[in-house]
């Protein structure tokens, strides 16, 4: 029943998969080595990353959604303390999802990029499996030729389809055990990159930031634990998926960090650094600001003095010198022939 709701997702994997082994193979590379099937696996994780990336910005923003709430979260949270009766859990329930949804947050929108990875995960699992059999099986655009050479394929030694448990050298276990320490390690410092530097301090003690804490120290366990059964391949996967994930959440948090976090007030030193090297161009991008005058609807040269010479100036053209057009001298001159008629 797995096999066939997999069947669509074993054509996506492999279809990827033979395209990046068709280019490294037309550039040169032995079709047999890891560098090829390796380089294949990378592609893979690099495609289903580029397509991931507009739910990686739904997830930044529903976190920083969650951290603007954890005010209001808390409110809710005082007004139901103590209150352990199913009618009021419900009101409480009801109270948070009606906040999530008139703020157009959603707590899970945060774990929709790994979720949606699993079955790509699961598949990529069943594919290299298939390579690891005797003979190799393949799937789908992954034919029993190509399946053949990338059982021979290898990484440091260690073939794609092998793994931890059952393996028959110390030297693949070895290999093995690295890759799995790395892929745990670098789980942990994605999630550790984002609590520490792209969260408030404030927003460290509401519900969301204390289940990221619990999930900083419980995912990279499961993936210890889990990895011993995992193949090379699958554990090249997802090391590069979260390389991809620590870059791209770096890039994102340096240059778009959340409000009030020690990422902001970072980029606000490096701001007023820049702003102290660069005065001029400081001070013209602050000119660019500077209002249209009112009155006129051109820019306002910065002094007081002249924008109202300019407001009373009676063609609106600004101070001239005196006894100039727009002067005081012509501008009495202009007036005595009024009251000679008056006298008159």
């Amino acid at each position: 029943m797995t096999a066939h709701l997999l069947e669509p997702l074993y054509a996506v994997v492999t279809a990827i998969m033979v395209a990046f082994h068709s280019f490294f193979e037309w550039l040169g590379v032995d079709p047999t080595s890891g560098v090829a099937w390796g380089g294949a696996i990378v592609g893979l994780v690099v495609v289903i990353r580029i397509l991931l990336i507009p739910l990686f910005v739904k997830q930044i923003n529903a976190q920083r959604g969650l951290q603007i709430l954890s005010p209001e979260i808390k409110k809710i949270q005082a007004k139901y303390k103590g209150k352990t009766d199913p009618e009021s859990r419900q009101k409480q329930q009801q109270e948070m999802m009606k906040l999530y949804r008139d703020n157009g947050t959603n707590p899970l929108a945060s774990c929709l990029p790994i979720l949606l990875q699993a079955p790509i995960f699961f598949a990529l699992f069943h594919v290299l499996n298939g390579i690891g059999q005797d003979p190799p099986d393949g799937k789908a655009y992954l034919t029993t030729s190509l399946a053949k050479q990338a059982s021979e394929a290898t990484i440091f030694g260690a073939p794609l389809s092998d793994k931890f448990l059952g393996a028959d050298s110390l030297h693949v276990q070895i290999v093995c055990a690295v890759m799995i320490v790395l892929m745990s390690a670098t789980t942990f410092l994605t999630q550790k990159q984002l609590m520490s530097k792209n969260m408030p301090a404030d927003a460290m003690n509401n519900p969301f930031a204390q289940q990221q804490k619990i999930l900083l120290y419980v995912f990279p366990l499961v993936f210890a634990v889990s990895g011993v059964n995992f193949p090379i391949g699958v554990l090249l996967y997802w090391l590069t998926t979260n390389l991809w994930s620590m870059g791209q959440q770096f890039y994102v948090i340096r240059r778009n960090p959340s409000p009030g976090s020690p990422a902001f007030e970072a980029l606000e030193k490096r701001r007023a650094a820049k702003a102290a090297k660069h005065p001029a161009a400081a001070a013209g991008s602050g000119a660019a600001a500077i209002p249209n005058s009112p009155a006129t609807g051109s820019p306002a040269t910065g002094s007081p003095a002249e924008d109202a010479s300019a407001d009373a100036s009676p063609n609106g053209t600004g101070p001239t010198p005196e006894g100039g057009p727009g002067g005081k001298s012509s501008s009495r001159q202009r007036q005595q022939p009024r009251k000679a008629k008056k006298k008159r």
